[in-house]
């Protein structure tokens, strides 16, 4: 096919070559892909795109007010936050291109405890993961799959002047490239970084502010590890199978991975217009349709779950509020129930016209992180977790995304995602804690909440 060109901005390019992808899948792509640090990003439910990237060109971690910036095998620590460093490399005028929703940028994470880099609340619980606080790759090789209409696009962006020929798109092998290992099956259990006990002491707490009247509510989590023998990649297909989600993804750092099927968007900025979906409240699906329906009837007429519902999107109305013009916020889906495999939830969607003379970068700032995982108001709420876990929650309840050249961009809620670092698989659940919850309750659904991931981990 021939090579066709697209015009950024900022002198570069975006040149590109459409493929038939009747006898391509995602996976068997990535599959194929040549490089290091190879990523994926994919929708289950219905998402007309997926993005594949592979050997990045710049890689920035973040320790907070500082970043490590590795560029042509160098290593420089600059005394700025990573979102200033985005804004830098992203935020230019380019055209928008239907075709396309990612134009080249970055893939990556950024972490629950990025927070207090641009807010007042001090975290200062010990990392027991090792893992930068957020951690973002740039890429200028990356694949876009449009499942409407089954063809895929090779893409590659240069400086403008740059000749660009066929050679340019080899990095996609002819053959699988990408070798699933095989390891040694042993006995594997679980293990928490707090008791049973703890948990609910930590749950018994929270009441105890809310009742105090410091917050309505607080969603305290718990960390839980074992030990995989499975090839990672092999993890993130099955659970790509077990647990399909609005948001996928498989993320290659390096010395750890990260998998995940998380069903909440956090924030996403397209042509100017911010949105969020707030979710809360849950049930599981029937056995049967009959069953199905009786337990919609009765997730949509709990009223303590309406209510915290209700918290939730008044808490998203006001955090997108701050950063779009007067009059453009509206709730434009609420309350709906949404269906996935294993559970159903009730689901808002907020949206706005983000102010022109701001960063859009600024809107994951006032909105991470989501109400769903700290409770309200958002900052005392992150305090009594800080106070109550017992360890930095760094990407758990994060934002994972992409960040595309001109500055839009699409992160879902770090939840429901594995966390792989030398041989342990970590996952974390939390729970929603208000006035009447019940300890015990809140216990089963933190661990309720990580046991789709758990049975994937092996």
């Amino acid at each position: 096919m021939e090579i066709e060109v697209l015009f950024l901005g900022k002198d570069k390019k975006l040149s590109y070559k459409l493929l038939n992808g009747d006898e391509e899948t995602p996976i068997t792509l990535f599959k194929r892909l040549k490089g290091q640090n190879k990523m994926i990003l994919e929708s289950a439910l219905g998402g007309r795109y997926s993005i594949l990237v592979t050997d990045p060109y710049k890689k920035v971690k973040s320790y907070g007010n500082k970043i490590e910036v590795i560029y042509k095998e160098k290593e420089e620590i600059l005394e700025k936050d990573i979102l200033a460093f985005l804004k830098e490399e992203i935020e230019f005028e380019v055209e928008s291109y239907e075709k396309f929703p990612f134009l080249g940028g970055a893939l990556g994470y950024i972490g629950y405890d990025e927070k207090a880099t641009y807010e007042k609340v001090q975290f200062e619980n010990p990392d027991t993961l090792g893992v930068p606080k957020s951690y973002l790759m740039f890429y200028k090789k990356f694949i876009i799959f449009d499942h409407h209409f089954n063809n895929y696009y090779l893409c590659l962006v240069t400086d403008v002047n740059q000749d660009v020929t066929d050679e340019d798109f080899n990095f996609v092998s002819s053959d699988k490239i990408y070798k699933e290992k095989e390891f040694i099956k042993e006995q594997n259990d679980f293990t928490t970084n707090m008791t049973k006990d703890s948990f609910k002491n930590m749950v018994t707490k929270c009441k105890e502010y809310i009742v105090r009247g410091d917050v309505f509510q607080v969603v305290p989590s718990q960390r839980i590890t074992k030990k995989y023998v499975k090839d990672e990649f092999s993890i993130y297909r099955k659970l790509r199978r077990t647990n399909p989600s609005p948001y996928m993804f498989y993320m290659d750092f390096g010395d750890f991975k990260i998998a995940g099927s998380s069903p909440e968007r956090l924030v996403k900025v397209i042509d100017g217009v911010v949105s969020t979906n707030p979710i809360a409240g849950t049930r599981p699906r029937g056995n049967t349709p009959e069953e199905d329906l009786k337990l919609e009837e009765e997730l949509k007429n709990d009223e303590k779950e309406r209510a915290e519902h209700l918290m939730l999107v008044d808490l998203g109305r006001n955090d997108i509020g701050k950063i779009s013009d007067i009059g453009t916020v509206e709730v434009n889906k609420f309350m709906v129930i949404e269906k996935y495999k294993r559970v159903m939830h009730l689901v808002s969607e907020v949206k706005g016209k983000l102010k022109k003379d701001i960063s859009k970068l600024e809107a994951l700032k006032s909105i991470m992180p989501a109400g769903t995982l700290s409770g309200a108001p958002k900052v005392r709420a992150m305090e009594i977790i800080e106070e109550l876990e017992p360890c930095a929650r760094r990407i758990y309840g994060g934002a994972i995304g992409y960040f595309s050249n001109g500055g839009d961009f699409d992160t879902c809620i770090a939840i429901r995602t594995i966390i792989f670092k030398d041989g342990l698989a970590h996952v974390q659940g939390g729970a929603g804690i208000v006035y009447d919850s019940n300890e015990e309750k809140e216990y089963e659904e933190s661990i309720n909440k990580a046991r789709a991931l758990l049975e994937v981990i092996e």
